[in-house]
This record gives structure tokens, sequence and C-alpha cells, in this order.
């Protein structure tokens, strides 16, 4: 299942759908309330509820055997899939060669940071900063985990069962601020500096997490280009070392580190500017394209 965050010109605020092959979206309220079944508009509060991929299900079975609730795809505004989430929890110097190419040590240990939910995009939204306060902003390629049931001291052999699935992710970042600050959240958190998306794919649509394909793009030139299976810490001692320290609940993103090829270590560097455009794939999970302007 694909699950997004939509909307109409109509509408006051984004619904919860879901994806089909055949370019269609149905509208998850909509389509419930007709079948006799409540379901949130919100994304993360449909995470929450019980049996909440049946109550998924069974409403796309109903708008599709009655057409109620089916949208064309290029009628609809996408947003953020989790627009509203509780906590954004990233993983830094994941990636060996990543950490290596910075000149850092291997950790031992999950490198822990996080990104305000005001840094939450679409995988449409402009990527928007203001040049007099930043100079120096930079793209990374991110799978990003989606928290499907509260976890609170989890074993690692547990962890995975509280996932719900997965997105792709730019954590985007303000170089002279991260570095210039000695720690990490300010350079990290300017509004919009987290681009998500396009949907959120269930875990039962993806065999292994462990090995996908990933890869950003700035102007339509590869700079990243690697795969999940050079995590150092997987997706399961990520939600085990996580879930020690806080409690995650449904909605809540981890994004678990980028890969080799971000432009601050690039010799030159490559940093963006306004009319830059930056794609962030990942395989089975698709794309997030955002185009840079100032503000």
């Amino acid at each position: 299942m694909r699950l997004g965050q939509y909307s109409t010109p109509e509408d006051d605020a984004a619904w919860t759908g879901v994806a089909r092959d055949d370019d269609a979206i149905v509208r998850l309220p909509e389509a419930g309330a007709a079948a006799g079944i409540e379901i949130p508009d919100a994304t993360a509060d449909l995470l929450g509820d019980w049996r909440w991929e049946r109550k998924a299900e069974l409403a796309v079975e109903y708008a599709e055997a009655t057409g109620t609730g089916v949208y064309d795809a290029a009628e609809v505004d996408r947003h953020a899939p989790v627009g509203d989430p509780e906590k954004v929890v990233c993983v830094g110097l994941n990636y060996r060669d990543h950490a290596e190419e910075g000149g850092n040590e291997i950790p031992e240990t999950p490198v822990l940071f996080s990104k305000f939910p005001t840094t939450v995009a679409g995988p449409d939204d402009a990527i928007g900063w203001d040049p007099e306060y930043t100079q120096k902003v930079d793209y990374e390629a991110e799978l990003v985990v989606v928290i499907g049931e509260e976890a609170r001291r989890v074993d690692e052999s547990d962890a995975m069962d509280h996932v719900a699935g997965y997105l792709v992710g730019n954590d985007v970042s303000a170089r002279d601020l991260q570095h210039g600050d000695g720690q990490w959240v300010r350079g990290k958190s300017l509004d919009g500096f987290a681009p998500t998306g396009p949907e959120l794919v269930t875990a039962d649509e993806v065999d292994d997490p462990h090995d996908l394909d990933i890869y950003a793009e700035v102007n339509g030139e590869r700079l990243q280009d690697s795969s999940t299976d050079q995590l150092i810490f997987g997706i399961d001692e990520l939600v085990s070392f996580c879930s020690q320290a806080f409690t995650l609940t449904p909605g809540d993103l981890i994004f678990t580190g980028t890969p080799p090829g971000v432009g601050v270590y690039r010799e030159p560097p490559v940093l963006l500017e306004e009319g830059d455009t930056v794609t962030v794939g990942v395989e089975r999970l698709g794309e997030v394209t955002n185009d840079c302007e100032y503000r």
C-alpha cells in the first residue's frame, strides 16, 4: 500500500489517500465513511488506529467497487505523506564511506540528532532559504523509516514490527550553520528542510529495506549513488536504539543517514543555489523532486 496526503482546491486541509497503480487516488476518509468505517484525515492519526491497515484496505475495496472517493492523481495536490510527525529523528554518519569522506571516525553507536517537525515538506514543495542567513545549503539522500506502532525499549528482534513503512527523504542542511554551531540542530532545522515522499510505502511491499538503491541528482547530474546495504546500523538497530532513550510514536520519522557524495565534500564543493532542482530517489519507493529558491 502507498499512503499519501493529498488535497483538492476545494479542501481546507489535506487528507490521507492511497495511490493506486492506475494513477488514481482513493480518499480514505470519504470512502471509509461511505463503507461505515471511520478513518482520520491525518496519516499519523491513521497509523495510531487499531488494525489501521485492514481499515484502509476495506475503504479501498469499497472505493473500487463503487467509485466513491476515487480521484484522478493529476487533479490533486501532493503533500508530505506524514505532515505532522511528533518527532523527526536523524542518524548521522551511518554510511561508512560518507563518514570517511568528511574525515570522521566510524561511530561505535548511532549518532542521533533531530530536525524540528516544521522542516517536513512535500515531494513537490520548493526548498527555500534566505541567502543572507546561510550560504552553504546542501542535499542528503536518505531512506526514511515511519513508525507504525509505539516503541519503548524494544529489542532489535522485535523492532521491525514497529515499522509502518518507508519514505524517500532529503535531509537538507545549512552547512555553515551546522559546522559553525558545533552541533547540528539549527543547520538542519530551517523550515522546509526535510522534503519527503512521494508516498509512504508500507513495510509489506519492501522485501529488504537494507538492499535498496539510493541516489541524489542536482540539475540532472547524479552526485550520490549507493545502496542501503552500506548502512552501518540497520533499521532494526536504529529503532531499538532510539526506543531505549525515548518513546517512538506512530508517525514519527527516522532519517537513516546519507551515503557519500554530498555537496560540501566534493572537489570543488557543489552547494545549492536558487534555480537548482534536486531529485532524491530510493528503489521501490520513488522520487522527490524539489526546486530551490531564495526567500
